[in-house]
């Protein structure tokens, strides 16, 4: 064999640093070492994976195309190493997720899947989608738990549950006190909604992507842009703070019922009925479609599942009680 899984390991952190200095540090090797090892792969085979410029390296069509191959090979010699030492073979895992998902849903995953497999390391990357699909793309993560439509052909994607997103208001909003007034089987109307002011989630989160799409239809004109037509007050990046805002009266919000659910039992917060709004969507599991599928990613999903168990929708899975 005429390369070594070191020249590959540092091939693929070049790669995801587009510099040899920092390559080197991720691998705990001198800048020398990994320069003379890249170079080393190069030369015995006659090519060039990268374009230089200045310091920094940019994969060129080549090294494009071996890329997921080395990632592939590397992961599988993980899994491999671990199995000859007689040791828990699921290995490491960086594992993406969508906000809601993130902080509502990973944390007793991976508590879940870490007791199952005490050898094994997880680290967490909680991202708005857009920079999810970025991530995953660019094999900075093995598997992505991402909310809403992904659309992207080098990622594969697999159902998980669905999903709700909800309007809400604080008691004390007048769409609040209309409740009580009595709606009709439409709820609240296009035209109250439009007349509110708003805090949302920002662009790129498949939140704000899927109330804009719900929404869409129902505005005049196929070129109407759902941002111009509603009064927003704030674009928050966190449920959390979208739920603070909204609490303070400042405005109404749209998120995702799993994050609201406590709330709505509290009374803190009231939904506004849209049942003319189709406001569903689902969670999955998506992952590069060249990468290696490790016994690791595996067991995280089956971990995923058994937190569901037979909830069809992500707001009626049943969380561990918080002392």
């Amino acid at each position: 064999m005429r390369y070594s899984l070191r020249q590959l390991a540092v091939f693929v952190a070049v790669a995801r640093h587009d510099n040899v200095s920092l390559a080197a540090e991720s691998l705990a090797m001198s800048q020398s070492a990994a320069s003379t090892s890249l170079a080393e792969l190069e030369r015995q085979f006659n090519c060039r994976l990268f374009d230089r410029l200045g310091k920094r390296l940019r994969l060129n069509g080549l090294g494009r195309e071996l890329l997921p191959k080395a990632i592939a090979l590397l992961d599988q010699a993980e899994e491999l190493e671990q199995l000859l030492g007689q040791q828990d073979a699921t290995g490491s895992l960086e594992i993406g997720a969508t906000l809601t998902i993130g902080n509502y849903l990973a944390p007793q995953i991976i508590g879940s899947f870490l007791t199952d497999h005490p050898a094994s390391r997880v680290e967490l990357h909680v991202h708005n989608t857009h920079q999810l699909i970025d991530k995953l793309v660019n094999f900075e993560l093995d598997i992505g738990l991402i909310e809403g439509e992904v659309e992207h052909p080098l990622l594969e994607e697999a159902h998980w549950v669905s999903d709700r997103l909800s309007i809400f208001c604080a008691p004390s909003h007048p769409l609040a006190q209309g409740l009580t007034q009595g709606l009709s089987q439409e709820g609240i109307t296009l035209d109250r909604l439009l007349a509110a002011r708003w805090i949302m989630r920002e662009r790129g989160s498949g939140t704000r992507s899927t109330f804009e799409q719900a929404l869409r239809p129902h505005l005049a004109g196929p070129s109407t842009s759902v941002a111009q037509r509603l009064d927003i007050m704030m674009e928050l990046e966190h449920t959390e703070a979208i739920k603070r805002a909204v609490e303070a009266g400042l405005g109404i919000g749209c998120i995702s019922r799993l994050a609201l659910r406590d709330a709505f039992h509290r009374g803190s917060l009231i939904e506004l009925p849209t049942p003319w709004l189709a406001l569903t969507r689902a969670y999955r599991f998506v992952h590069h479609r060249d990468r290696f599928i490790t016994q690791a990613m595996r067991e995280f999903v089956a971990s995923c599942r058994t937190l569901s168990g037979s909830a069809s929708r992500s707001d009626e899975i049943v969380l561990p009680k918080v002392p």
